[in-house]
């Protein structure tokens, strides 16, 4: 049965390029991003993954994990990130799994009926402290994928975790945020202070902190 939202993360042990690892015990407490490659030696991951070896402090800020995964054995992929290195002028120095039996893609659903059954499709995991899946992303081959949005997206998963918020439109990190409609104007009052309404149920409050 397909994953959804909300689900708890499936958890595996498997070898990675940074050694062996069980996912619920190497996540702790913390946020998790899990996303998955075809293929290694590829064009268009070959440029994802490093960026995200660029951006790796922008997700250690946020208290997030980078973890990656196709179904290529280990001898590959330390044989790819050399490549990546060496073409995006990166180091990549968090842990790719190694699932050349496709457990984990199986646990996760990363092998669709409409693509190659021997490849992962492009998919993208965001998982939380209580180990749920809280986002979920599948990119074609032919699209890179945006790993910047995926940062905005944990700000706002983060954010609306822990106050009574939602966030609109193209929201970035510091800007205003949506009162959510389960929250009465009472309540709205205490929480808080200032905000402005639009529509009974479009009310805009400052960031919280």
């Amino acid at each position: 049965m397909a994953l959804r939202l909300g689900d708890e993360a499936p958890n595996f042990t498997a070898e990675t390029t940074e050694g062996t690892i069980n996912f619920h015990e190497w996540l702790g407490g913390g946020w998790a991003i899990l996303f998955s490659h075809p293929k290694d030696f590829t064009p268009v991951c070959t440029t994802e993954l490093g960026y995200m070896a660029r951006i790796v402090p922008e997700f250690k800020k946020r208290g997030v994990k980078v973890l990656a995964i196709s179904v290529d054995p280990l001898d590959s992929h330390k044989g790819w990130i050399k490549d990546i290195n060496e073409t995006q002028q990166c180091t990549v120095a968090y842990p790719l799994i190694a699932d050349p039996e496709r457990k984990v893609a199986t646990l996760y659903d990363m092998i669709h009926p409409n693509a190659l059954d021997n490849m992962t499709v492009r998919s993208v995991f965001v998982i939380g402290p209580d180990k749920k899946i809280k986002l979920m992303l599948t990119y074609p081959a032919s699209c890179g994928r945006n790993f910047d949005e995926l940062l905005r997206t944990i700000d706002s998963l983060q954010l609306t975790a822990k106050h009574k918020v939602a966030t609109p439109v193209n929201w970035k990190h510091g800007e205003d945020c949506i009162i959510t409609p389960a929250v009465p104007d009472d309540e709205a009052k205490k929480l808080f202070p200032g905000y402005r309404t639009v529509k009974p149920y479009l009310r805009y409050t400052t960031q919280p902190k």
